[in-house]
């Protein structure tokens, strides 16, 4: 019996682009967004994330391209993000401060305020 490691790069990118995720969607969205908006908008980078990643794979292998570890890839993209969001990125307030960053809540003339 053999054992063997390997680690493809894309998966390793992958993961590492899981756990910043929830960075990501604080950076398209503003204090005020709904938390149903904002999980739907992690899901959807984790499907990227996760298609995307497995089509990495493909092409680093050569093989063929299979959906069906896309699509396991994006839901373990997701858990990791929901995670990583919970776990660390909440309780230190990067969460909050990537909201920040960009776009803040509308001011009192209604108009979203841009940082610059």
């Amino acid at each position: 019996m053999d054992i063997t490691f390997s680690l493809p790069p894309a998966l390793v990118i992958g993961l590492i682009v899981s756990t910043i995720l929830p960075i990501l969607t604080g950076l398209v969205t503003t204090r005020v967004t709904k938390a149903g908006t904002k999980a739907i908008i992690l899901a959807a980078l984790a499907a990227i994330t996760g298609l995307s990643t497995e089509l990495l794979a493909t092409i680093h292998a050569g093989t063929s391209y299979d959906l069906g570890t896309g699509l396991v890839l994006a839901l373990g993209s997701f858990l990791v993000g929901v995670a990583m969001h919970f776990g660390l990125w909440k309780p230190t307030t990067v969460s909050a401060m990537a909201q920040n960053v960009l776009v803040t809540s509308k001011g009192t003339d209604g108009t979203y305020r841009v940082n610059a």
